[in-house]
């Protein structure tokens, strides 16, 4: 029977709440899976004696069927089992108080903030609540203050994974069912923190290091498809890590992580640098195709029609004429030499300014894009580390 049904004084029950290991962090889910151990006492002056009576004994067990406890649910639960199987047996205290504990695998909703993962932290809350009594006959009270919940938890956790127990903090809170009914709340709130060496690892590090060996790409000769064929295989390697990415991250994240910046960014300045070497290496191989069209040129020979001048001549006058018409060719074959080098070293200027123009270019922007990196990567560190 209600234990206090002839009182006019609410049920005072005192709970403790600690926390023995993080089981698991579901981010797609939101959810929070811990295993805590629940100590429960309630007063019951139906079972009070007197010590010196009964052979100074001060605690008894007895079956807990035998007897009324308190119906506290958490609201937060998703899925709530015994760690192990359901105690029993409840102690009895002559003082007239009756204390039961259990162990219990909790599985509660947790609303995250993923924007610093995987340097995040995130508070979740376990709300104890009467789901029959109003604050008229039961109060939810803290057996313990916080400092010695959280340090408790903290001797107590059984796991070291991914997850740091941060703080547990402890507050009472009111809420109304109705206008007319009033509802006693006793809230935990758990903070934990991530731990980041994992993520650092494997997969933060590779990415830096595919943005580095970008960089040092530009030191490879353009003149070839090496250098294209380098920089597709970085392009495709940060699309594998943006697909593992999107199977750890929930999708109704309400910002953007930092993370998915963080190899956005990189996938994006890449993709520009494949870009730009896909031009340097036209602007190359434009000046390239000038030079051979240049060096393939014919250059017109000696006239046919001019005779050996060891040949003998038929007369004076023939030799004469022989001479004259032999000293103009070579004239014209010496002016039509000139024009022709003359051209030649038009075009070599033209395709050496085509040259000049992708060194240029490819200076410019290998200045340029480390800037870019330098700036953007200075920025999301502090957003990371010093939100």
């Amino acid at each position: 029977m209600w234990p206090l049904i002839f009182e006019d004084q609410p049920a005072i029950i005192y709970v403790d709440l600690y926390v023995t290991s993080i089981i698991n962090v579901n981010e797609k889910d939101q959810s929070l899976t811990t295993q805590v151990k629940t100590i429960t006492a309630w007063p019951d002056s139906n079972m009070k004696w007197d010590k010196t009576l009964f052979c100074g004994m001060e605690t008894f067990v007895a079956p807990k069927n035998m007897f009324w406890t308190p119906d506290i649910g958490i609201i937060e639960s998703i899925k709530t089992e015994f760690g192990t199987k359901e105690s029993p047996y409840v102690k009895l205290i002559h003082l007239g108080v009756i204390a039961s504990s259990d162990i219990l695998a909790l599985t509660t909703a947790c609303r995250m903030d993923l924007y610093r993962f995987p340097f995040d932290s995130h508070s979740c809350n376990i709300t104890l609540q009467s789901t029959a009594y109003s604050i008229q006959e039961i109060r939810i009270i803290k057996f313990s203050d916080t400092t010695w919940i959280t340090i408790q938890s903290k001797k107590t956790f059984h796991t070291q994974g991914e997850w740091e127990l941060i703080s547990i903090n402890v507050t009472n809170s009111i809420t109304n069912i109705i206008e007319v009914i009033e509802m006693d709340q006793l809230i935990y709130q758990i903070t934990i923190k991530r731990r980041p060496l994992f993520y650092v690892i494997n997969f933060m590090l590779p990415v830096f290091f595919f943005l580095v060996l970008d960089v040092m790409s530009f030191f490879i000769d353009g003149s070839g498809t090496d250098k294209l064929s380098f920089k597709v295989t970085l392009l495709l390697s940060i699309s594998v890590f943006l697909l593992i990415l999107n199977d750890t991250l929930p999708s109704t994240a309400d910002k953007i992580p930092l993370i998915g910046i963080f190899c956005s960014v990189i996938f994006s300045l890449i993709g520009i640098s494949l870009l730009e070497t896909i031009l340097v290496n036209f602007l190359k191989a434009k000046g390239a195709k000038k030079i051979l069209v240049d060096t393939t040129a014919t250059v017109p020979g000696q006239n046919d029609n001019v005779r050996d001048p060891q040949s003998p001549p038929d007369s004076v006058k023939d030799q004469n004429e022989q001479q004259g018409s032999c000293t103009l060719d070579l004239l014209k074959q010496i002016l039509t030499e000139c024009c022709a080098a003359i051209q030649q070293n038009q075009q070599k200027k033209m395709s050496l300014c085509w040259t000049r123009v992708a060194s240029i270019i490819d200076v410019t922007f290998l200045v340029l894009y480390i800037f870019t990196i330098i700036v953007f990567l200075s920025v999301l560190g502090k957003l990371w580390l010093y939100p």
